[in-house]
């Protein structure tokens, strides 16, 4: 075999190949060879790569999070069609490109100081020894959905970060004339005046032709145009309406007692006091000071152990076997003889003991008839369904399988595609059936779909009212008053630039306020905060230099015009206080800057680069039209 291999490479085909194999590495670069990243690959930075399982279970654990924190469920088509996942991929982009460069750089911490750390998560402890339990760290890893290297490198680069924050701020202070600059801004005060204008001096607008409604119809024809409707027939099939046709069997109300007796009645409870023991010398030692009445803390505490209290727990909520034995034994008021647990020599002393009940079959039959109901009423809703749905193979419409299938139907009120009536009131109904409805064409039919829990529906579309705009004899009142109410604004606006152009040429706000027989108003040390200034009017006197005249809308409906009188400045001794209060917050903002700097560099030295379209595969849709391409990440 070598023999023929080395023949082979001797000849001029090999020559040839070689060659070529020369010339592509010449053109492809021979580290593309080595460094490729396969199309499983989410995410990549320096030697570090977010594969697309990785992906989705770390965004599966941000999302339940988040929805537990909000109470809101959101699918992940929203979420891709928001560009949440977008948001997110660069951000766990930026994370990782960080934790790179921080191992590049020798930002490490210590073996130890991990271990440390894990060592005192409380979620990791033991809820009877209250210490650090490797099981219970295993057990919690896999109820996250992490291994233990996938979590332990987590909480590295966490530490890692941490430090690299804690040497960057520290010593960090922004100068003095940050804060000054602040407290100058925020504390400046401006004197201003201005006069009304009003409809009383602009004048009132004519009453409108119908021609000119007609042009305001059609300039806001979205503002008034009707939705489109829908009246639909449907046929539902749920429980509630089985609910009180089913027999109940009295037979089959004794087998599901007997089968729920136990869950139904209340086991007996113990209160009781644990106590760990080193060996069976010492654990013999604790039973006969607790025999000899000494409280259970004091022999706890003179034994070096922490007791454990179990209170009002049933034998099942008992871990160690051994222990449940002792304490379930055992009468109120005993004490233990040594217990070899699961856990080491233990001594049990029991407090209380509550009695179990027993609920008899009358008690529980309320409950019982009424689960069966409903179980009985959820088969002849699945029955019901099945008669449909061969009724309508058979060729019958919607109100025929209905009828066949024994279910009522209902003809609903025009709806909108959100729920609306047309007079604007919203009627109850399922998203999935206005969904359905809306997804059908006139006469069209759905199949039977699900409207919620044991619940279905099926719905048919009988009118479609497309969506219009009403004419202007159904519109003219409002139309009237509001094109008025833009007239009045417009005339208003034009009559108060006219006065401030003539200010602007030279003539005094008094002279030109009593032109209009308006009262000049004058306002002193205006702060941006002050109350019963309009935000437009506070926008001006805030952008307009001393000697300028502005116009700004205010309530009423109405208009100013005004003139920024003087500009005052806050006196270095008021402003001190605030400016070095302000230091602390500017510092942090500097800080976030400098995070902000540090993750761009760490992107930029690591070469991280992201794929938005195998993030979207990796949660299992698909990304919009025109969504991002491969994101390389050297954002400066």
């Amino acid at each position: 075999m070598l023999a023929a291999i080395r023949k082979f490479a001797k000849s001029p085909v090999a020559v040839v190949l070689l060659g070529l194999l020369i010339v592509s590495f010449a053109i492809w670069g021979i580290n593309d060879v080595f460094n490729y990243r396969g199309g499983n690959t989410v995410i990549s930075a320096g030697d570090r790569e977010v594969t697309q399982p990785e992906f989705k279970r770390i965004f599966d654990n941000f999302k339940k999070g988040q929805e537990e924190r909000s109470g809101q469920r959101v699918t992940m088509e929203e979420i891709v069609q928001r560009g949440f996942h977008l948001q997110f991929l660069r951000e766990l982009t930026d994370q990782t490109a960080f934790a790179e460069w921080a191992r590049k750089a020798w930002v490490r911490p210590s073996d130890e100081l991990v271990a440390k750390q894990i060592s005192e998560i409380t979620a990791f402890f033991d809820p009877i020894t209250g210490k650090f339990s490797r099981e219970q760290y295993l057990q919690r890893l896999n109820e996250a959905n992490l291994t233990q290297p996938e979590f332990e490198r987590s909480l590295y680069d966490d530490l890692a970060g941490s430090h690299f924050a804690t040497a960057a701020v520290a010593g960090m202070r922004a100068p003095r004339i940050y804060g000054a600059m602040q407290a100058a801004f925020g504390l400046e005060t401006r004197n201003a005046s201005w006069f009304v204008v009003d409809q009383r001096v602009a004048g009132a607008p004519p009453a409108p032709t119908d021609a000119q409604l007609q042009a305001f119809l059609s300039e806001n024809a979205a503002r008034f145009r009707l939705p489109e409707f829908r009246q639909v027939t449907v046929a539902f099939f749920t429980p509630r309406a089985f609910s009180a046709t089913v027999a109940l069997d009295e037979a089959e109300l004794r087998r599901r007692y007997d089968f729920k007796k136990d869950s139904l009645s209340q086991a007996e409870r113990r209160t009781f006091v644990q106590i760990p023991a080193k060996d069976a010398a010492a654990a013999q030692r604790v039973a006969q000071a607790l025999r000899a009445g000494q409280p259970a803390e004091a022999v706890a505490k003179a034994n070096g152990v922490e007791p454990v209290v179990f209170q009002e727990r049933p034998r099942s909520s008992i871990p160690d076997r051994a222990v449940a034995d002792a304490a379930f034994t055992l009468p109120a008021g005993q004490v233990s003889q040594p217990i070899r647990g699961e856990l080491g020599f233990q001594v049990v002393q029991v407090l209380n003991v509550t009695p179990g009940r027993t609920v008899s079959f009358e008690e529980a039959r309320p409950q019982i008839e009424e689960e069966l109901r409903r179980d009985l009423a959820a088969e002849k809703v699945e029955q019901a369904v099945q008669a449909y749905d061969d009724a309508r193979e058979n060729g019958s419409n919607l109100a025929e399988a209905a009828k066949a299938a024994g279910v009522r139907t209902a003809t609903l009120p025009p709806l909108s595609k959100d729920g609306a009536l047309p007079n604007g009131q919203r009627l109850n109904v399922p998203p999935a059936l206005l969904e359905a409805a809306f997804g059908l064409t006139e006469r069209g039919e759905s199949e039977v779909l699900e409207a919620g829990p044991g619940e279905y529906f099926a719905v048919r579309v009988e009118k479609v009212q497309p969506a219009t705009l009403p004419t202007l004899a159904q519109l003219k009142p409002i139309l009237a008053q509001l094109w008025t109410q833009r007239e009045s604004a417009r005339l208003m606006q034009v009559k108060a630039d006219q006065l401030a152009a003539r200010l602007r040429k030279g003539e005094t706000l008094q002279a030109v306020a009593a032109s209009a027989g308006a009262p000049v108003r004058s306002q002193q040390s205006i702060g941006r905060g002050a109350q019963g200034v309009s935000p437009d009017l506070m926008g001006r006197v805030f952008s307009t230099a001393t000697g300028q005249p502005f116009t700004a809308r205010v309530e009423g409906p109405a208009f100013v015009v005004g003139r920024v009188d003087a500009i005052n400045t806050p006196a270095p001794a008021v402003a001190a206080r605030p400016a070095e209060e302000r230091r602390p917050a500017i510092t942090m903002d500097l800080f976030s800057e400098v995070g902000d700097l540090a993750r761009a560099a760490a992107r930029t030295e690591v070469k991280a680069k992201n794929w938005p379209d195998r993030a979207a595969a990796a949660l299992g849709v698909t990304p919009p039209e025109g969504s991002a391409p491969a994101d390389k990440s050297k954002k400066k």
